[in-house]
């Protein structure tokens, strides 16, 4: 009871805050990390409770960490259902019957690997139901909740296995390769030198996991009862995103398994299996491309009738990135021609998932900075938007009843959980309200400029928080990375920091961004720094037009390719006073073989050797560096293999050499992402200071 107590009067916080008159304040970098991010909401079967797990800044062990939550259907109970320090608990999925939340988490386990736990509803401690030595990566719970399917990482032991080649002719021992009954050496610091790292696979590099050798990822079957795993795929491929059909008999997964190398390309297709050992699976769908690929993190779907799978298929292989996920039917056991329900939509669409009553497919839909939940006849038809007007619906669930739990975030709120019911949508979750009842916020406003060629584009402007007309303010030019991707109608700390801090911000979706279709995305196909730099910088120029932006007080800054583009920015306009470029790349000749890019490298450009000029072209920021007159800070992560820290090395010993003033800021430990909140923090320090440095005077 004094939990519930508790929990209750912070749930009143805000409106005591308000009672009291506390005038609200600008932003600081100090609430950086008491922001509390909110994900994953999960409805329950019946409907009753949704769980969510919140991420929060763990400072003493600079590190985050997350529990889990449940709040009641109607908003009147809320209950933390995990208080793990220094651990987190994450992923949480309802058992079919409701009597127990599945989660993943590495609390306890000396390695930190996520394990799989289950949390009875009815009360009682989580018990840690696997040991897997290379932990759990995904699950899915079987119809009849008496099996859940696991994704599971390859062992080293396993790993050995699948490298061993065979023994030379002549009898003796390969010299590369350890002779397993070998006696290790007897020196101690032989034991602890690490062994070699041995590679033979055509993509062999790849963020946060590091060299990619021949571990796999396979399917395994837990049984509830015993507690007893098996595996039940394997060989040399990755399964992934595994679904059950409603009667608990067949697996859906995706894997690559077509081609003499399934390295060389993203020809993920759906493949169907009886969910037993030694059954062999066979190919649901053969489209030449990516067919419910893993890192659009949405597995197909059963229809109720258990006939038809709905899921997600991309472009032509050869687009790569540039060609989103469209919603797709076929009949389930590879019988059938499938078919493209959202062909003639033209934008991205994620999380398939069925009514009860089959009469309908729910997805997520990506437009013009917004993404919404929507829904359509399943046998295809008109298009209905649910939520997600103003803001960016991140994900939802579904109960049987048909009731919807979804995560929404808006310019003026970091994201919470919402539901939809019969009474409409309403806010469930609150976990920022004390936080946000305290801060004073610069409007965001929309705005669309024409680009010189009279391309449309569109983008946000954040007037300083102080705004005051008649004034010119020094503004900065934010740039989104992917290049697919897009800046949205949702929260941005940074963006609000600026403001707070006297700045405006520009913040354009050039071509190449995503939410404005297909052609538009393409159109910087092997022409980087071009189209989408003129449309960046026709964003500044608005602002400048419409009296904002103070001309002599320009700066420009993003991550990953917002990195890359500012380079190309400052290397064709000097009026830019200051730039920030993070883990970014100009010798793109430096990329190839050293990032994780090589099949989108090859697809795009060709191989270097092949088409050098191209490469050459789209080097211009590095071979071209003396056009560089702005004062440049670069920043990357140590161990980033997405875009390497060689590359912003490059750059800064290039302007450090032609007397331009840099910086280069290197995180220790750290890959594309900046994780530990130490980090983060002295990151936005280094903005503000180094676009204070520079553009605070005349």
């Amino acid at each position: 009871m004094r939990r519930l107590l508790l929990l209750v009067l912070a749930a009143l916080a805000p409106a005591a805050l308000v009672a009291q008159g506390s005038a609200p304040r600008r932003i600081a970098i100090e609430d950086l990390h008491r922001f509390r991010d909110v994900s994953d909401p999960q409805l329950s079967p019946e409907g009753n409770w949704v769980a969510y797990t919140v991420s929060v800044a763990d400072l003493g062990e600079d590190g985050t960490a997350s529990d889990l939550w449940m709040t009641s259907w109607d908003g009147r109970t809320t209950l933390r259902l995990t208080t793990t320090p220094s651990e987190s608990e994450h992923t949480p999925r309802w058992s079919p019957d409701g009597r127990y939340l599945a989660f993943l988490s590495g609390r306890g386990n000396d390695d930190g690997v996520d394990q799989l736990w289950l949390l009875p509803r009815a009360g009682g401690e989580a018990e840690q139901v696997t040991h897997h030595r290379t932990g759990v990566a995904d699950f899915s719970w079987s119809p009849a909740g008496d099996r859940l399917a696991l994704v599971i990482e390859d062992g080293d032991s396993v790993e050995v296995h699948a490298v061993l080649p065979p023994k030379p002719e002549d009898g003796g021992t390969d010299p590369g390769i350890a002779d397993e009954g070998a006696q290790p050496p007897r020196d101690s610091a032989s034991r602890k030198t690490a062994p070699p790292i041995v590679i033979d696979r055509y993509y062999f590099k790849e963020d946060y996991v590091g060299y990619v050798r021949r571990k796999r990822s396979h399917l395994y079957l837990l049984e509830l009862a015993s507690r007893s795993v098996e595996q039940v795929t394997f060989g040399e491929f990755d399964e992934y995103l595994p679904a059950w059909s409603p009667d608990g008999r067949y697996l859906v997964f995706s894997s690559k398994r077509v081609g003499a190398d399934p390295d060389r390309g993203n020809n993920f297709d759906l493949w169907f299996m009886p969910a037993t050992r030694g059954a062999v699976p066979r190919p649901v769908t053969t489209f030449t491309g990516p067919d419910g690929a893993s890192d659009w993190e949405s597995p197909a779907a059963w229809s109720p009738d258990g006939r038809t799978l709905a899921y997600l298929q991309g472009g032509a292989d050869s687009l790569i990135y540039y060609a989103g996920p469209r919603l797709a039917v076929t009949p389930w056991g590879g019988t059938g021609r499938p078919t493209v329900l959202t062909e003639a939509l033209d934008r991205h669409v994620t999380q398939p998932a069925w009514s009860s009553d089959g009469r309908h497919l729910y997805f997520l839909l990506e437009d013009d900075r917004s993404q919404y939940l929507a829904r359509m006849p399943s046998a295809g038809g008109a298009i209905e938007r649910l939520a997600g007007e103003g803001g960016v619906v991140q994900s939802y669930s579904m109960s049987r009843d048909g009731r919807i739990a979804y995560l929404l975030g808006t310019p003026a709120r970091p994201a919470e959980v919402y539901v939809l019911g019969p009474e409409g949508p309403r806010m469930l979750s609150r976990q920022n309200d004390s936080l946000m009842a305290m801060l004073r916020l610069a409007p965001v406003e929309e705005i669309s400029v024409k680009s010189p060629d009279g391309t449309m584009v569109n983008g946000f402007l954040i007037r300083p928080l102080d705004y005051a007309a008649g004034t010119r303010y020094p503004t900065v030019l934010t740039i989104h990375g992917g290049p697919v991707s897009q800046f949205q109608r949702e929260f941005d700390f940074y963006w609000q920091l600026l403001a707070a801090e006297g700045y405006a911000v520009v913040a354009m979706n050039p071509r190449g961004s995503s939410g404005r279709g297909e052609k538009y995305s393409l159109a910087i196909w092997a022409d980087w720094g071009s189209k989408d730099a003129k449309d960046v910088i026709a964003g500044v120029d608005h602002a400048i037009r419409i009296g904002v932006a103070d001309p002599a007080r320009l700066g420009v800054g993003g991550w990953s390719y917002g990195g890359i583009l500012t380079n190309y920015v400052i290397s064709q306009d000097q009026r830019f006073k200051a730039a920030v470029s993070g883990a970014s790349i100009s010798n793109i000749l430096a990329g190839y073989g050293t990032d994780m890019y090589v099949r989108e490298y090859e697809a795009e450009l060709g191989p270097p050797w092949k088409n050098t000029q191209a490469w050459l072209r789209l080097s211009s920021p590095f071979l071209k560096a003396d056009r560089i007159r702005t004062p440049t800070l670069f920043l990357c992560g140590e161990q980033d293999f997405n875009v390497p820290l060689l590359n912003s090395e490059q750059m800064y010993q290039a302007l450090r050499s032609l007397g331009v003033p840099t910086r280069l800021v290197i995180y220790p430990g750290q890959f594309h992402g900046i994780e530990k909140p130490s980090y983060q923090r002295h990151r936005y320090e280094q903005y503000l200071a180094w676009y204070g440095e520079y553009l605070r005077t005349q």
